[in-house]
């Protein structure tokens, strides 16, 4: 018995960003969850396509904050395609958020890296990078 199709697995993942896009997000996490279980299942998926469907569920975890569900998918769309800036960033502004400033740090610098004209990442490397010297000189 086959799987479905290329055309039908993208077809799941256009579906997720327009569930995505309408902010009905619970619905478009399933359909994440739906297109990454047949590829990781098949092995026959677009690698780029695999990334971005975890960095959007990550993305959906993110506003729900369940932030360390959220790297973990982050973690998970830079390991499949780590020429991909916008995981990164995204994972950066967890640990940012969660007071990881140097680990954030290097997702910005990363993220950079790959796209140098990635202006939240340099606002937010900025941002960063003054936290953490103020944090040091509280003494913690």
């Amino acid at each position: 018995m086959e799987g479905p199709s290329l055309s039908e697995r993208t077809a799941v993942l256009s579906e997720a960003h327009e569930e995505f896009n309408n902010s009905n997000f619970k619905r478009a996490e399933e359909l994440y969850t739906h297109f990454i279980n047949r590829c990781t299942e098949t092995g026959e998926c677009d690698r780029d396509l695999l990334a971005i469907a975890y960095n959007n569920r990550g993305q959906v975890k993110y506003f729900r904050v369940d932030f360390h569900e959220a790297m973990d998918d982050y973690s998970t769309a830079i390991k499949i395609n780590s020429h991909f800036e916008v995981p990164y960033y995204n994972r950066g502004l967890i640990r940012y958020r969660l007071g990881y400033f140097q680990e954030a740090e290097c997702d910005f610098k990363k993220a950079l890296e790959i796209n140098a004209s990635f202006e939240d990442a340099k606002q937010f490397l900025h941002q960063t990078i003054v936290d953490c010297d103020a944090k040091s000189k509280r003494g913690y």
